[in-house]
């Protein structure tokens, strides 16, 4: 269910609005940017873990990816 919410926009941000969306699509505009912005958030979150999990980790040698890929197709 939609759900008003007040939020304050930059002066060039609102004018842009204004200027190139029409008055019945802001709402829609501005949810798919919103949409858009938090999928790139959440991209950058899970990379940083990603990287956190890599720096934590051991390292593992190429021969020994390969070995353990055979092994596991192996199955």
């Amino acid at each position: 269910m939609p759900t008003k919410v007040n939020v304050v926009l930059d002066d060039d941000v609102k004018a842009d609005l204004d200027r190139l969306v029409a008055s019945g699509m802001r709402s829609r505009v501005i949810n798919a940017a919103l949409r858009r912005e938090m999928a790139l958030m959440r991209r950058r979150a899970a990379s940083a873990r990603l990287d956190e999990f890599r720096r934590a980790g051991r390292r593992t040698s190429t021969a020994e990816l390969v070995r353990t890929i055979r092994r596991d197709r192996g199955r």
